[in-house]
């Protein structure tokens, strides 16, 4: 009896994790750029990646810059929807709503991408609540319905998500993505929607309340989100658990950034936020100098940092040190290569605040647990 009870907890706690596995493709800088279209689109639409994290600064209802997310590699496929309506999404740690397109949007963005048909879902309920989320260039404005979604082999029954219906902006045209899920806290959502994640938790649906990320530095195949587990055959040695300093984005503390141990950033300590839904390595304006000085990045006419190709093989580790641990950072990774120049993958955030953003350059070399029961996120270093 003993081990018929044991070998159910497990078959239970194996149908209570999900892993979605994320396809690597193309940014929307490089199909931009094959185009022949960055450079003009850099002109008429200059970003400051600061203002997903300061909302506030926007006379908006909420804020969600999507120019952020033009270097965004990682996309991953969602249903809503009865019979289910496949979506592509980003599984965005730096923000808390779903939304996709829906056949209510007109704009060029919508033409070449899936939008949710309500009428075709026999599950669907829709509300008289609209949604405003702002972009760089304008914002996509919907409003906000109930379905079911199935995140891998998860179903979440009445989730409550956006449906656009405008998405200004010539560049989500080229996303390779539909929508976003976003995975931050409930008190960041747009219209006090409730996250996927916090229903999944709510419900039951996960074995644990947290979620893991692995994202792969090369080739199309093998980055995943697991909800409600983590896959210890990924990192090496064990994973280092960070509390958080605040429960809105995955926000931690850094003890300070280095080279070749001297003190080049963050000197006394800051704020960094967790974020896959941000590529770059972004922070204040001094401290993000002194690192392209370091490396040699000189700015182009379009705010991009140029770096000499030949330097990845000379330049020192980035180290950032988050609770004592040091998370070394190579300029194999910071560096960022394009067809025919290089770029460095540090962001300056134009905030005179001492906030740094580590995204899918620092996730590709660490295994990322975000843990809500806890309130912490774990790192460890992916095996080689």
């Amino acid at each position: 009896m003993k081990c018929l009870l044991l070998l159910s907890l497990v078959a239970l706690s194996q149908c209570l994790t999900t892993k979605i596995h994320l396809k690597k493709t193309k940014s929307v800088r490089q199909t931009l750029e094959e185009h022949g279209l960055l450079d003009d689109f850099l002109k008429k639409h200059p970003y400051n990646l600061g203002t997903k994290y300061f909302p506030g600064l926007q006379n908006t209802f909420a804020s969600e810059p999507l120019q952020n997310y033009l270097d965004i590699e990682y996309i991953g496929t969602i249903s809503i929807g009865t019979p289910p309506q496949q979506f592509t999404v980003i599984f965005d740690t730096g923000s808390s709503n779903l939304w996709v397109p829906s056949v209510y949007c007109s704009s060029e963005a919508c033409s070449n991408h899936h939008k949710f048909n309500p009428q075709q879902s026999s599950t669907f309920q829709a509300t008289s609540q609209s949604v405003s989320i702002t972009y760089g260039t304008g914002s996509m404005t919907g409003f906000l319905g109930y379905d079911t979604v199935q995140v891998g082999s998860i179903e979440v029954t009445n989730q409550i998500f956006g449906l656009s219906q405008t998405e200004p902006g010539s560049f989500l045209y080229y996303s390779p993505f539909d929508g976003i899920l976003g995975l931050a806290y409930p008190r960041l959502s747009a219209s006090g929607a409730t996250p996927v994640f916090d229903n999944m938790m709510s419900e039951g649906l996960v074995s644990q309340d947290l979620f893991s990320v692995f994202l792969s530095s090369d080739g199309q195949q093998g980055s995943f989100v697991m909800f409600g587990g983590i896959d210890s055959s990924y990192y090496t040695g064990s994973l280092n658990w960070v509390p958080l300093s605040a429960e809105l984005y995955w926000q931690i503390t850094l003890d300070s950034i280095t080279v070749n141990g001297q003190t080049i950033a963050c000197s006394g300590g800051c704020q960094a936020i967790v974020d896959t839904g941000t590529s770059l390595l972004a922070g204040p304006p001094n401290g993000i100098a002194k690192i392209q000085n370091f490396i040699g990045g000189s700015q182009d006419s379009n705010g991009q940092y140029i770096v000499n190709c030949n330097a990845i093989n000379e330049l020192p580790d980035i180290v950032f040190t988050i609770n004592g641990i040091q998370y070394p950072v190579p300029a194999s990774a910071y560096i960022r290569q394009s067809q025919s120049y290089c770029t460095s993958g540090f962001e300056n955030m134009f905030f005179q605040s001492e906030l740094w953003i580590l995204g899918d350059i620092f996730i590709r070399q660490y295994y990322c647990v975000f843990d809500r029961a806890n309130n912490q996120i774990g790192l460890a270093p992916l095996v080689q």
